[in-house]
């Protein structure tokens, strides 16, 4: 059973999405939560699996609280998953940066939601090939930023370095597979390997990086 945490400060928005869960198979609403505060709280009382974030929130905001959740070892089976209410939400791209799994705008359609919560409950990439192009938008539309960790690059092989710059062009694994000649199967081997050296949590995280570190920079992989 996926346990899941509310947090939006309209009630009518947490009651909306309660009732959308409430017949889903291997799916419960474990709690709610009307700001970031409540919402570490209540994730770490009911052991959740998964938080639907709001970003906007009085008091403690999504970011903080996204940023104390993935902070925690104790909550380190916890994926959060940010809601807003337009694609090209200012705050995503810090989302991301704080440890939040990926996003989904409020009017997502009912099996969308459900299936972003199964994808990331089972610690897989939320975004969608889609998705991470309009990230990467929102990165090369920002001013240069400096270098920040071009050293972790050390871990990895050449091909993994040839495989993150593909993920972080916002290519599926098929499309990554056909670009570099190797089967989709090689891919998602070197794709979980670069997660597991670089210590992120999933796709996200790695175009999130691969920006930071340098190997690629804003308009080389759009």
């Amino acid at each position: 059973m996926i346990r899941v945490v509310l947090a939006d400060d309209q009630a009518l928005i947490r009651a909306g999405f309660r009732v959308l869960l409430s017949d889903v198979d291997g799916i419960e609403v474990a709690g709610e939560a009307a700001d970031g505060g409540q919402a570490v709280d209540v994730a770490r009382r009911t052991r959740a699996d998964v938080v639907l974030m709001d970003i906007r929130m009085p008091g403690t905001d999504g970011l903080e609280a996204t940023r104390r959740i993935a902070a925690d070892d104790d909550l380190a089976g916890v994926r959060v998953l940010i809601l807003t209410t337009y694609e090209a939400d200012e705050y995503v791209y810090q989302a991301l940066q704080y440890g939040a799994s990926g996003f989904l705008v409020k009017d997502t359609e009912p099996e969308d939601l459900v299936q972003a919560i199964r994808v990331v409950a089972r610690g897989d990439a939320l975004l969608s090939p889609s998705i991470t192009r309009r990230l990467i938008s929102d990165i090369v539309s920002r001013p240069l930023r400096p270098v920040t960790r071009p050293e972790i690059l050390v871990r990895l092989t050449d091909r993994e370095r040839e495989v993150l710059t593909q993920v972080a062009a916002g290519l599926s694994n098929d499309e990554i597979a056909a670009v570099l000649y190797l089967s989709p199967l090689t891919v998602k081997t070197h794709v979980s390997r670069i997660m597991t050296k670089l210590t992120v949590r999933d796709r996200a995280q790695l175009v999130v990086l691969a920006y930071e570190s340098g190997l690629v920079t804003p308009g080389a992989a759009s």
